[in-house]
C-alpha cells in the first residue's frame, strides 16, 4: 500500500494544504489538538472532493442506465457471433459508438477519487512515522499525533502492535475496537448502496448477465473493503466511510427523484406524482413536468409503471398533455358519455315496407284533420264530445275521390283467380309451360 501511495505523492501537497485550512477553522472551535478538529477536516476534504465530482457522478448514472438498456442488444450480439470473438468485439464497439455509451463511465468517480485517497493515505502514514509532509510542519505533525477519535489515533491501524499503538498514545484495545467498528460500518454502507441500486433502480423485467454480475459485486465489494480496511489508518477509514455515506445519500436522492424507467423506484415516484396531481390539480415543478412530458411522448412504448400512472390519472379525472401539464377531464368525460348516450338513443333502422306501412296511417290522419277543421269551427265550443263519424267518412270519401284508384295486388290477383277458377293461391299465377300436361 505504501508503494502505491508513493505513486501519487505529487498530489500530497494540495491534499495536505486543504486539510490544514480546514484544521485552522475547526481548531478555533474545538481546539487544535482534538480529534474533532482533525476528523472534521478529513470529512470536509471528502465533501469538497465529492462536490467537484458531481458532474462525473451524473455521467456515471447515465452510463449505467445506458448499459442496462443495451443489455438485450448485447446479449443478441453475443449469441449471434458466439464462435467469432473478434466480430463480437467489433459489433460491441459499434453498438457503444452508435448509442454514445462508454462502459468505463460507471467507474469514473472511483478512478477520480483514487489519487486523493492514496495521497491522504500517504499523508497519514507520514504522520504515523513522525515525518513532515507537504505543508504539515513539525508543530502540525505533533498536533495530529495527539488527535484521537474515540480513543484511537488518526494514524493507528488495526494491524498495529501494542507497542506501535502505545507510541501514539493509545491502547491496542481501543485502536482495534474503533477500527473494527469503522470497518463494519464502511462495508455495510457499501453493501447497502449497491443493494439499493440493484433492488430499486434496475428494470427487473429485463434479465441479463449484467444484472447477475452486479448482484455478485453487491456481496464481493464489502468483503474486499473489509479485507483492505484492516490496513487503513483511522483517518483513511474516516475518509472512506464518509465517501460511502455521501455516495449512499447521493444515490438515494437520484433514485427517488430521477429513477430508472421500469424499476420499482419509478413506480413509487409516479405514484407520488399521481397523489400530488390529485391533491393540487396540477403538475408542480419543472422537473416533474419534464417527466410527464417524456412519458406522454413515449405513446405505445410505455412500460407497465407508466401505463398504471396514466390509468390512475384517468380514474382521477385528469388528462396528461404533450407539454407536461394536466387538464381536468370532466368535460371530456361528459362529452364522451353524451355521445355514447346519443348513439344509444338512435332509433332502429326500419325496412322499406315498415316505413311505407307507418307512413300510410299518418297521411290518412292528416287528411282527416284538414277536412274536419271547418266543421270544428262551426260547432259549439262545448266540452261534450260529438260523433265525428260522418265527417270522417266524408273526408275519407273525398280523399279517396281525389286520389287515383289503383287496383291492389290482392284484388287483381283475386280477379284473375276468379277467371282462372283457382282461388286457393293469392297473387298472379305463373303460366304453365306449353309442353307440360294439363
Amino acid at each position: 500500500m505504501d508503494t502505491i501511495a508513493s505513486l501519487f505523492s505529487f498530489i500530497t501537497w494540495p491534499v495536505s494544504w486543504v486539510i490544514v485550512q480546514f484544521h485552522k477553522m475547526y481548531g478555533a472551535i474545538f481546539g487544535p489538538d482534538t480529534g474533532w478538529a482533525w476528523g472534521l477536516s478529513i470529512v470536509s476534504l471528502v465533501v469538497l472532493i465529492r462536490i467537484c465530482l458531481i458532474p462525473l457522478f451524473v455521467k456515471q448514472i447515465k452510463s449505467t442506465r445506458n448499459m442496462q438498456a443495451l443489455q438485450p442488444k448485447m446479449k443478441a450480439i453475443q449469441e449471434r457471433y458466439k464462435s467469432d470473438k473478434q466480430r463480437q468485439s467489433e459489433e460491441m464497439m459499434k453498438l457503444y459508438k452508435e448509442t454514445g455509451t462508454n462502459p468505463l463511465s460507471s467507474c469514473l468517480p472511483i478512478l477520480a477519487q483514487s489519487p486523493f485517497f492514496f495521497a491522504l493515505y500517504h499523508v497519514l502514514s507520514a504522520i504515523a512515522n513522525g515525518e513532515t509532509i507537504g505543508v504539515i510542519n513539525q508543530s502540525l505533525l505533533e498536533s495530529a499525533r495527539q488527535a484521537h477519535i474515540f480513543g484511537a489515533p488518526l494514524a493507528a491501524k488495526f494491524t498495529d502492535s501494542a507497542a506501535e499503538a502505545q507510541a501514539l498514545g493509545a491502547s491496542i484495545t481501543d485502536v482495534r475496537v474503533v477500527t473494527a467498528i469503522m470497518i463494519i460500518m464502511m462495508s455495510a454502507s457499501q453493501f447497502f448502496t449497491q443493494r439499493q441500486l440493484m433492488m430499486k433502480n434496475v428494470d427487473l423485467s429485463v434479465k441479463t448477465p449484467y444484472m447477475q454480475q452486479q448482484k455478485m459485486l453487491m456481496y464481493i465489494f464489502p468483503l474486499i473493503f473489509a479485507g483492505m480496511g484492516i490496513n487503513f489508518p483511522v483517518g483513511v477509514l474516516v475518509y472512506w466511510l464518509t465517501t460511502n455515506v455521501w455516495t449512499m445519500g447521493q444515490q438515494m436522492y437520484v433514485i427517488n427523484q430521477n429513477p430508472t424507467p421500469g424499476s420499482k423506484a419509478q413506480d413509487a415516484y409516479l405514484q407520488r406524482l399521481l397523489k400530488s396531481i390529485t391533491q393540487h390539480g396540477e403538475v408542480r415543478g419543472r422537473r416533474r413536468k419534464n417527466i410527464v412530458k417524456v412519458v406522454v411522448a413515449k405513446g405505445g412504448d410505455r412500460n407497465e409503471n407508466e401505463r398504471r400512472f396514466f390509468t390512475g390519472l384517468s380514474k382521477a379525472g385528469f388528462a396528461a398533455q404533450a407539454d407536461g401539464t394536466v387538464i381536468k377531464g370532466d368535460t371530456l368525460v361528459a362529452e364522451a358519455e353524451g355521445g355514447a348516450a346519443a348513439r344509444r338513443q338512435q332509433p332502429k333502422r326500419q325496412t322499406k315496407a315498415q316505413r311505407q306501412a307507418s307512413a300510410a296511417p299518418h297521411a290518412t290522419a292528416k287528411d282527416t284533420e284538414d277536412v274536419s277543421a271547418p266543421a270544428a269551427d262551426e260547432a259549439t265550443t262545448s266540452l261534450e264530445k260529438k260523433p265525428q263519424a260522418p265527417a270522417t267518412s266524408e273526408a275519407k270519401d273525398e280523399t279517396q275521390a281525389d286520389k287515383p284508384q289503383r287496383p291492389s295486388r290482392a284484388n287483381s290477383g283475386g280477379s284473375r283467380q276468379g277467371k282462372s277458377g283457382q282461388g286457393q293461391r293469392k297473387g298472379q299465377q305463373r303460366p304453365k309451360h306449353p309442353s307440360s300436361k294439363k
